[in-house]
C-alpha cells in the first residue's frame, strides 16, 4: 500500500486534524516524536520515505475518521520478469487508467508473453484492496510502470574462437490500483 499525500492532506484539514495529531498515531519503534513528524511531513509531499506500512495507513485512516481504501493506492510489483522492458511496456500503458475488470480482460486475451506477469500484479494488487474492503467495481488502474533490471549475460560460441555476448533482457513490472467514485 502506499499512502495518498494529497487526500490525506484535504481529508485532515476538513476533520481539523494536525500533522502533529497524525505523527502520534503513528508513533511506533523506530518512528517516534521528530522521526514520526518528519515521515508524515514526507507522507503528505509525496515522498514514500520512510516507507508507510500497513498499519500506519491504517492509524492515518483511523485518526482521520476515514477508511485505509480513501487514503491508500494497492501497489504490486513483479520483479525480474524475462522481457524486455520495451515489450513490456506496451502492455501497461494498455491498462493505465482503464477500471480493474476492463484490464483484466484486456490482459486475459492479450498474446503477449508479458501480459502474464502483468496480471499477477493486477491481481495482487487487487487482493490487497479487497483485505481493506475496496469495491472491486470501483477500481482503477491508477498507476502502472516498468523499470529495467539486470540484464543476464551468456555468450555464444562463434567462428575462429571467437564468442559473441547475448543480452537477456529483465524487467520489473509496477500496477497500482485505488477506489475511485
Amino acid at each position: 500500500m502506499k499512502l495518498l499525500g494529497e487526500k490525506v492532506k484535504t481529508l485532515a484539514e476538513a476533520n481539523g486534524v494536525t500533522r502533529q495529531d497524525l505523527a502520534r498515531a503513528i508513533e511506533r519503534t523506530g518512528l517516534k516524536g521528530d522521526r514520526a513528524l518528519s515521515a508524515i511531513n514526507n507522507w503528505i509531499g509525496g515522498k514514500d520515505h520512510p516507507r508507510a506500512r500497513a498499519e500506519d495507513i491504517r492509524r492515518v485512516a483511523q485518526t482521520i475518521g476515514c477508511e485505509p481504501k480513501d487514503i491508500a493506492r494497492f501497489v504490486s510489483k513483479v520483479r525480474f520478469h524475462r522481457g524486455s522492458e520495451q515489450k513490456a511496456k506496451l502492455l501497461t500503458d494498455l491498462v493505465r487508467g482503464k477500471s480493474y475488470l476492463e484490464a483484466e480482460n484486456l490482459l486475459r486475451f492479450n498474446s503477449k508473453r508479458a501480459a502474464v506477469n502483468v496480471r499477477k500484479a493486477l491481481n495482487a494488487a487487487k487482493a490487497d484492496a479487497e483485505q481493506q474492503q475496496a469495491d472491486v467495481e470501483k477500481l482503477v488502474v491508477a498507476e502502472s510502470s516498468i523499470d529495467r533490471a539486470m540484464h543476464i549475460k551468456r555468450f555464444k560460441a562463434k567462428d575462429r574462437g571467437r564468442a559473441h555476448q547475448i543480452l537477456k533482457r529483465t524487467s520489473h513490472i509496477t500496477v497500482g490500483v485505488e477506489e475511485r467514485n
